[in-house]
């Protein structure tokens, strides 16, 4: 479960990560909306991790990438990015206690890393172009 205080430091990270990012990745949010909740609905667990799958799921980017999108596509969903806090959250104080780090610190990465990953699934990156990159 995730603590207001926990919720508050997660939001007031992610505003600071979207204030620093360039215009045009900013403007992306405009058409392909960002929705951060505390946790994945079982819908969205079971659609991107498989129903045997009971591992954390920190973001997801629903929809077509840019270089697949096509004039001639209609009628789908529209594209959005998903971010879950508790997930995260988990995650970033795993790694702090690992590797030595404050928590803010930790946490603050995670946010940036999912954040990042996800945007870059929505520009055709794949898994291994996104770790090549450091944001997987």
């Amino acid at each position: 479960m995730v603590t207001r205080q926990q919720r508050r430091l997660f939001d007031e990270l992610l505003d600071d990560l979207i204030a620093r990012l360039p215009g045009h990745v900013v403007a992306l949010f405009d058409e392909t909306p960002l929705i951060v909740e505390d946790e994945p609905s079982e819908h969205i667990r079971r659609d991107t991790l498989g129903p045997d799958d009971d591992g954390d799921l920190l973001g997801v980017f629903s929809g077509t990438s840019i270089v697949e999108d096509s004039v001639m596509d209609s009628g789908h969903a529209p594209d959005d990015i998903h971010l879950f806090r508790g997930p995260i959250i988990r995650l970033a104080s795993d790694l702090a206690a690992e590797q030595g780090m404050r928590f803010d610190d930790a946490l603050a990465e995670q946010v940036r890393i999912t954040l990042l990953h996800e945007v870059g699934h929505h520009f055709g990156l794949d898994e291994d172009d996104l770790d090549r990159l450091g944001y997987a």
